[in-house]
């Protein structure tokens, strides 16, 4: 929108020493300053017309890596690993996007050490989800309702999300900061700088650092609709976590895990119930992604991760129940055929949502790893909302 940028044209005054005909900082300035990159439901191309090579056919091979399963057990529904594009992300992430309107980014990160009874989960929002007050905004400014939700389970647990105005926001490739916290990729590693306060029972300060070691950075992405509203970006399913927070026993190292989601619109407008869930298997991670669309049609993806980072998608083991949360949220996971998974640690339990450390296994192996449930249609209830007010306040103004 030219109109509204100022002058753009250079002043043609060849006599003058501040200006020359050729000059176009002006230009630059309004044109290529813009360094976000915006978040698209798809990109503004397409790659499906590929036409086949003059050279002759080479030898017909496995689509898969032939690591753990073939290609063929993917589902039929298009529920399929595709390379990460549009948002600048393909080799590390990128943090300086551009939310519109009704959507949200976030990153995810969880560590988990069973031997010393200690979890956490730690969530970078841009438009933050589960606030009410971005849903109360009518979630037109994704950037003035961001936070660094940080989430302790064990000993002492504490957990902290506040809602924050855009004057708290500062981004770039490698930055994401929202007031006193912040999240920043440092060469082949994350780490998250934690100042905060905690929300009740357990009102105190929580400060520390977080540092991620990835084993690999993957390249792929899913869709979680078939218009591409949804996607789930799992960069590292395989990570070292180093915690290192104020508290006695808080300072620990155990099996991390870091991914991100992106979309355009609410969560509750496609969704109805997802589950997820990601195991430390033999030589990697197993993730799985269960969700019933509103549309009535259902997203089942089982992805196998190495440590190299290569990503296949796995034959589905049937489905299992999980007795449901202390807010009798349904919760379900995969695992064997006959093997009853369980329950190890409590992590998070509102009304709407579980998350939890849960032991099942998969192909002979048992695993704990961390678990999901979320009910969008208790979400969409906007009787949740002043109860989420009391965990999640408001925090509009922030001076640097």
């Amino acid at each position: 929108n030219y109109e509204n940028s100022g002058s753009v044209r250079s002043k043609v005054q060849p006599h003058s020493k501040q200006e020359r005909p050729d000059n176009t900082a002006s230009l630059r300035k309004v044109v290529s300053g813009i360094g976000r990159r915006p978040l698209r439901a798809e990109p503004t191309w397409t790659n499906s017309s590929v036409s086949q090579t003059p050279e002759q056919n080479g030898d017909r091979r496995a689509l898969s890596s032939g690591r753990r399963h073939t290609s063929g057990s993917r589902n039929a529904d298009g529920n399929t690993l595709r390379q990460a594009c549009g948002r600048g992300d393909l080799e590390r992430p990128n943090f300086n996007i551009a939310v519109p309107p009704n959507g949200y980014a976030w990153w995810y990160i969880d560590g988990i050490n069973t031997v010393a009874d200690r979890a956490i989960s730690i969530i970078g929002f841009i438009g933050s989800v589960f606030s009410p007050w971005y849903r109360w905004s009518g979630r037109r400014n994704p950037e003035n309702h961001v936070c660094i939700n940080v989430a302790t389970y064990g000993p002492g647990g504490r957990f902290t999300m506040t809602d924050r105005g855009k004057s708290a926001l500062r981004q770039s490739e490698d930055l994401f900061q929202v007031g006193p916290s912040s999240m920043r990729w440092n060469k082949d590693r994350l780490i998250i700088d934690v100042n905060e306060i905690s929300a009740l029972p357990m009102i105190s300060r929580v400060r520390g650092q977080i540092i991620v070691n990835p084993m690999a950075v993957t390249s792929v992405e899913l869709a979680l609709t078939n218009d591409g509203a949804h996607i789930w970006r799992p960069f590292s399913p395989t990570a070292k976590i180093t915690v290192d927070l104020n508290g006695k026993g808080w300072q620990w190292e155990g099996h991390g895990y870091f991914d991100s989601n992106f979309g355009t619109r609410a969560l509750e407008e496609d969704f109805s119930y997802w589950t997820w869930g990601r195991y430390p298997t033999k030589g990697g991670s197993t993730c799985f992604y269960d969700a019933t669309r509103l549309d009535g049609s259902e997203l089942a993806a089982g992805i196998y991760f190495d440590e190299a980072g290569n990503a296949d998608h796995i034959t589905l083991p049937p489905k299992a129940p999980l007795k449901r949360s202390l807010w009798t949220v349904s919760r379900e996971t995969r695992a064997d055929n006959g093997y009853k998974p369980t329950q190890v640690k409590n992590m998070l339990d509102a009304p709407f949502y579980s998350r939890s450390a849960v032991k099942t296994r998969l192909d002979g192996e048992e695993t704990i790893g961390v678990h999901e449930a979320l009910d969008l249609v208790r979400f969409r209830n906007p009787f949740m909302k002043p109860i989420l007010a009391v965990r999640v306040p408001r925090r509009r103004d922030w001076t640097f």
